[in-house]
């Protein structure tokens, strides 16, 4: 039996394909969700531009019939456009009765519901208000074509008990071949069987079917960083392979994320000239929102979002050496152009070739907004995206629908794309006390 889905308005701000990701089934937008949307026309930020693209795309289906008649989709199903009417309001219980927007779509739900024949769901993103259509007696769900369960979340790492031969093996030829259902450049722990503490680890390589070694950092770090833990070591082999497009570093305050992705873009931009430049940028939530009130220049309007940032390269810099001397700040690196620290806000249009970008903070993006920004791409570059996706400032996303999930998920069958989620803080005692308890 076919279904009919009735969209709110953040669905479409979130997605404007939405009203076509529900197979054969019907697919209703009230008339006031219309108006809401005509609201975001004029804002200059990433809703603005899905608000623009919903009416466009619902203004090329009049061409085949009318929105208030249905117009037949691609999938099978319909898509119609119903008015709101005084009768339907009367559906609701007195304390709902009220001119406000989501009761007037409650109204209509209402209505679809009393009067089709068939089951009836309610899509919305707003919590409270699937609480309030269910409480009427709707069924209500969140829209979830783009969730990613949190606790699914592809970790990009695996332990495989071997005996003690393959062990001495991998370490002997350098290599190892193994069978198995593995991702592409998952990393693999092969842990003896017999004795714990015996382990090698490695990264599968998926085209020659073995476990190959690690990409080790220099005795001195990069720019003055090592990795402290196992899960910082898999990140740098990440970060330091040329052949791994797409990089995402997902974990808590204080793993290193940011850090890790700064110091070896610094390593491959600076040192090895094998980019030229490294690019770092973070959404100024909302991502697109206007600078202007801000005083002064673009990069005095940029300071107070970029600062996490500075602040990490000024750690690797070093700002006193061995002699008491102030050693240069990040400053320097940019008037030499290998250092740019750039909004989001006008990565759109752009084509970026042979940088290594780092997106920080990729948890407060929206899918579209991520897709948006992988697609910049140019010939040799490399982007890599940072996030905790507990830490979510964006009301339009939450931990399993933001662009970072998303991307892990969708990339993690990839050739040239890698993944890891580091769990343990290196930060400070503190500061992973604080990750862990509050």
């Amino acid at each position: 039996m076919k279904k009919v889905f009735i969209l709110d308005t953040n669905v479409l701000l979130h997605d404007p394909q939405a009203m076509l990701k529900f197979e054969d089934n019907d697919v209703v937008i009230p008339i006031t969700v219309i108006e809401e949307i005509d609201t975001f026309k004029k804002d200059l930020s990433e809703i603005g531009r899905n608000a623009r693209q919903v009416s466009r795309l619902l203004d090329s289906f009049r061409a085949s019939a009318h929105l208030i008649d249905g117009v037949t989709l691609e999938g099978g199903g319909k898509l119609q456009v119903v008015l709101y009417t005084e009768p339907a309001m009367k559906r609701l219980p007195p304390e709902l009765r009220s001119d406000r927007g989501d009761n007037r779509i409650l109204a209509v739900a209402m209505q679809m519901k009393d009067d089709c024949q068939c089951p009836v769901i309610f899509v919305t993103k707003d919590t409270n208000l699937r609480i309030k259509a269910d409480a009427v007696g709707l069924t209500a769900q969140d829209y979830e074509s783009d969730k990613v369960a949190i606790e699914e979340l592809y970790p990009g790492t695996a332990e495989v008990q071997v005996g003690r031969e393959e062990v001495d093996r991998f370490y002997g030829q350098g290599y190892l071949d193994i069978e198995g259902d593995f991702f592409p450049n998952q990393y693999v722990t092969l842990a003896d069987a017999g004795n714990p503490s015996h382990t090698a680890i490695g990264r599968y390589h998926k085209t020659l079917g073995r476990i190959v070694p690690l990409i080790r950092a220099p005795k001195e770090g990069l720019w003055g960083i090592n990795p402290r833990n196992r899960e910082q070591q898999f990140a740098f082999d990440l970060l330091l392979n040329d052949d791994i497009q797409l990089v995402t570093l997902v974990g808590k305050a204080g793993t290193g994320k940011t850090l890790l992705a700064i110091a070896a873009g610094l390593a491959k931009s600076a040192d090895e000239a094998s980019f030229s430049r490294l690019l770092v940028s973070r959404p100024i939530f909302p991502l697109g929102r206007d600078l202007g009130f801000l005083p002064g220049d673009v990069g005095e309007k940029l300071a107070p979002w970029m600062q996490p940032i500075f602040d990490n390269v000024e750690l690797l810099l070093g700002m006193v050496d061995e002699r008491g001397k102030r050693k240069r700040g990040y400053k320097e690196l940019v008037d030499m152009g290998l250092l740019e620290i750039e909004a989001l806000t006008y990565i759109r249009g752009r084509s970026i070739p042979k940088q290594f970008m780092i997106v920080d903070e990729a948890q407060n993006l929206t899918p579209h907004e991520i897709k948006t920004i992988i697609t910049r791409a140019g010939e040799g570059t490399k982007i890599v995206l940072t996030g905790d996706p507990y830490q979510i400032d964006n009301p339009y996303v939450d931990s399993s629908s933001n662009g970072l999930t998303y991307t892990v998920e969708k990339f993690k069958g990839q050739d040239i794309a890698g993944h890891i989620t580091l769990f343990r803080g290196e930060r400070s005692p503190l500061a992973e006390l604080a990750a862990n308890l509050l």
